[in-house]
């Protein structure tokens, strides 16, 4: 018996939770690079499900089934025993994903939203833990998005280092057109059989791929991108650029340079950063290619190559010009000076771009539920400003927090006034009902040099 057969079917008769026995496949998987699963499917039974039942958010739009979590629940165990019957025989297949458009913050445009069902979701997410297990221990250390443990600060943070360092002279900034819809099937189950020989497994994959969406009551087939609203999509969409884009990278275009390189990911938002200015030009030329080949297409509006670092701002200044400034995980960044005013930094503001977005989508949230109780609506402008704060209040980026905190309190002053036809406060008023309140203070929460930080701006 090979090794490949050996090794996983002894977990299969063991007693060990199920979460010990993803544990011990990724062990494998770090282990052993060149190892194929073969004996994967047996996880998919009620064990696991019921984990990633207990994980889905119960306030969650149904499918086209209509199903709640709430109503699957009230029977749950008869439920997830039926579901495994059917995935054990093999007969259950994902139904379409309901689509709905909802308005897109800051523009006129509406954009797609899919909604799997209440067990599509289930067995997605069970599905997508499975292929989790194995190949996290694959992916790259410049690749941050949708790996536990891993966050945008990280990306931020890796990004700071690799520029402050003072040997990034030149960002290649860049950006895949409609990344998620254009997966192509084919190559994506070629990288899949790279680790993964349970036939079972693939198979229920390649439905989830195919699965369609519902739409105006007409089924569309899927013939390309990953499952729209599932939780299998992240970590397909992340094997997918480990090869086409990671790799490539590490092994090959990285190797051929003349100077530093470093790239960085998130998902499918990613920057380049070099040492020479011909590695730079040429990577974006060679990048396109790449690309190409496996049905991606860069947008060409959202990439540019840019003269950046510290010697950038100092030939700018020669020029009588601003360095040029670029944009990764809703910040833009900047050229800049410490405090001494000597030492480069490579600064960071929310980007305007952003910050629209952010005030337009909390204006249409106060405009459709101002007439609520006062304190409820207080009680949720501050669990959203420390969602903001939490991501956007990172080093350097006191400016943008602020900015959009005036944002908020001018957008709230408008429309709690039309909650009646008289006028309900004057400015003055205004500010001491916010006081009165205690609503969070714009703060820096994360030092992406290496440590987090509480203060008050």
């Amino acid at each position: 018996m090979n090794e490949q057969s050996r090794e996983i079917p002894a977990e299969h008769r063991s007693g060990e939770p199920v979460g010990t026995k993803l544990l011990r496949i990724a062990e494998k998987a770090r282990e052993d690079r060149g190892l194929k699963f073969v004996n994967l499917y047996y996880l998919m039974k009620e064990e696991l499900l019921g984990e990633c039942f207990e994980r889905l958010k119960g306030n969650k739009a149904a499918g086209i089934d209509e199903v709640t979590k709430e109503e699957y629940g009230a029977e749950l165990e008869a439920n997830l025993k039926r579901l495994t019957e059917r995935l054990q025989g093999m007969s259950y297949r994902p139904e379409a994903v309901r689509r709905v458009y909802i308005p897109k913050p800051g523009s006129g445009k509406l954009r797609p939203l899919g909604i799997p069902c209440l067990e599509d979701k289930l067995v997605g997410m069970a599905l997508g833990r499975i292929v989790e297990a194995i190949y996290e221990g694959d992916f790259v250390e410049s690749s941050y998005g949708f790996r536990p443990g891993r966050s945008c600060h990280d990306a931020l943070s890796a990004l700071s280092h690799a520029v402050e360092d003072g040997r990034t002279n030149y960002i290649v900034e860049a950006d895949i057109k409609k990344y998620f819809d254009s997966v192509d099937h084919d190559w994506m189950m070629r990288m899949l059989e790279e680790r993964i020989e349970d036939k079972r497994v693939l198979r229920l994959v390649k439905r989830f791929l195919k699965a369609g969406v519902m739409e105006d009551g007409q089924r569309k087939e899927s013939e390309e991108g990953t499952p729209q609203g599932s939780s299998l999509s992240p970590i397909l969409a992340n094997v997918y650029l480990h090869y086409v884009l990671d790799l490539w990278f590490e092994r090959v275009y990285r190797k051929s340079c003349k100077g530093r390189a470093k790239q960085i990911r998130f998902a499918d938002d990613f920057v380049a950063c070099f040492e020479k200015e011909e590695d730079a030009t040429r990577y974006r030329e060679a990048l396109e290619e790449r690309l190409k080949k496996f049905g991606l297409e860069l947008e060409p509006t959202k990439t540019k190559v840019l003269e950046f670092g510290p010697k950038a701002e100092g030939n700018a200044r020669r020029r009588g010009e601003k360095p040029e400034t670029f944009e990764f995980l809703g910040f833009t960044h900047y050229c800049s000076r410490g405090r001494d005013g000597e030492r480069y930094r490579m600064k960071r503001v929310t980007s305007g771009k952003k910050n629209r977005a952010k005030l337009v989508e909390f204006k249409e949230w106060i405009k459709r539920e101002r007439n609520q109780p006062l304190q409820w609506i207080m009680e949720m402008v501050a669990a959203k400003l420390r969602g903001h704060y939490g991501y956007y209040g990172v080093s350097d980026n006191s400016r943008g927090v602020v900015r959009y905190t005036r944002g908020v309190q001018r957008v709230l002053y408008k429309w709690l006034n039309r909650r009646s036809q008289r006028r309900s406060y004057t400015w003055e008023e205004f500010l001491e009902m916010l006081d009165r309140f205690k609503l969070p203070q714009p703060r820096i929460r994360v030092n992406l040099h290496g440590y987090r930080l509480r203060r008050s701006i």
